[in-house]
């Protein structure tokens, strides 16, 4: 058993985490904002340690860790990934300057693996599999942030001899996905025998299930990767939206035809997005396990299972 923070744990990918953690049996801490979103987490609450903080709260973090004294520490704390976030201030504040907070203090008490999560905009626009040795173009105020970020984790590793691995992810799916994303609007809408609007057929995105995902994460924990490392979280495999609309449509038996231009394309729609899963592969022996199709039919499925999630989905989507 592990002692183990998490940050960010009422997001999507932190929820899935958490709750992997726990049938593992670690014990959690959740490090969570007065504002943070508790839906996700709602039923595994008694399971849990909340410790209500914000990141960039230097002392209240460093209390709390201390405290902890924690074996691992997850820093999944984000903002600036959706649209409905913007701000360039609370992106700093968020990304780099509470993630500086959170290395600093665990450089003081000393933890067996830092895991940062990075993002595929560090990379920017390319028009090929990006490497982890590439210079990174951020093409957004979140990307930007993001690099800061990781830059400042391979610093401490170097300096301070602190085992942190950074994961660039991908584009991530699954159960309890962000409402207004992709996937769940897709499947919530084919529920219905509906779709909703689209962009262009042709903008592709490099798709990694949750559960893929999260194996990731816990695999850089668990080993002794050279301090600073950074990892794609990617499958090398990019998808078309037409293959996926057809994919969710084959296997909700959706009658309706997608209508395609119905929704303006946005800033960072492009039609090449892919990530070179081949260092992770080597040196931690991580791939991907569930293709699209597989990946897809699980997160339906789990719609489908869950009526309680299923009406939530539906209902936060109508409200949009």
């Amino acid at each position: 058993m592990k002692r183990v923070v998490i940050t960010g744990a009422s997001g999507f990918i932190g929820a899935n985490l958490t709750r992997r953690l726990l049938r593992e049996g670690h014990e959690a801490h959740l490090l969570l904002r007065s504002t943070h979103q508790p839906w996700r987490l709602e039923e595994i609450l008694d399971d849990v340690q909340c410790h209500e903080t914000a990141l960039e709260d230097r002392e209240t973090v460093s209390r709390t860790i201390h405290a902890i004294r924690p074996d691992w520490v997850f820093n999944l704390a984000a903002y600036g990934a959706y649209p409905s976030q913007t701000g360039i201030e609370r992106m700093v504040s968020t990304n780099f300057l509470g993630c500086a907070e959170l290395v600093d203090t665990c450089t003081q008490v000393g933890v067996e693996a830092f895991v940062q999560t990075g993002s595929s905009s560090e990379y920017g626009y390319k028009d090929h599999a990006a490497r982890e040795d590439e210079r990174v173009q951020p093409n957004s105020d979140y990307a930007i942030t993001k690099v800061a970020a990781t830059h400042y984790c391979q610093l401490a590793a170097h300096l301070h001899g602190l085992n942190i691995v950074t994961v660039r992810l991908y584009s991530i799916y699954g159960p309890y996905e962000e409402p207004t994303r992709l996937i769940p609007t897709l499947i919530s809408y084919g529920t219905r025998g509906q779709f909703p609007p689209l962009v262009s057929p042709g903008i592709a995105r490099d798709f990694v299930h949750v559960d893929d995902a999260v194996e990731a994460i816990l695999q850089v924990a668990t080993m002794k990767p050279a301090r600073g490392v950074v990892y794609n979280v990617c499958s090398g495999t990019q998808s078309r939206l037409d293959l996926v609309v057809a994919t969710v449509r084959k296997h909700m038996n959706i009658a309706a035809e997608p209508v395609w231009g119905s929704m303006q394309p946005r800033a960072w729609d492009t039609d090449t997005w892919v990530g070179s899963p081949d260092l992770m592969a080597q040196q931690v022996g991580w791939r991907s396990k569930l293709d699209l199709e597989a990946g897809l039919r699980l997160t339906i499925d789990w719609f489908k299972t869950n009526s309680k999630w299923r009406n939530f989905y539906r209902d936060r989507i109508s409200q949009v």
